[in-house]
């Protein structure tokens, strides 16, 4: 297992990834951002990736662009 990967946000960055859950955006925006918003949380790869179905390697992906 690699090293684990924590995002940081601020309020604001938390606030605008929550938004677009609703904005007029394609589907895979939405996942991305809730991605980053869950791992900000404390969720780890592992867990975030049994959530979307996804595989750890894709969560990585995802969080280190």
């Amino acid at each position: 297992m690699g090293a684990r990967l924590r995002v940081f946000l601020t309020h604001e960055q938390d606030k605008t990834l929550l938004n677009l859950r609703t904005a007029d955006v394609p589907q895979k925006v939405k996942d991305r951002a809730e991605v980053i918003r869950l791992n900000a949380h404390g969720w780890y790869v592992e867990k975030i990736a049994a959530h979307f179905n996804w595989t750890p390697q894709t969560i990585r992906e995802i969080l280190h662009k």
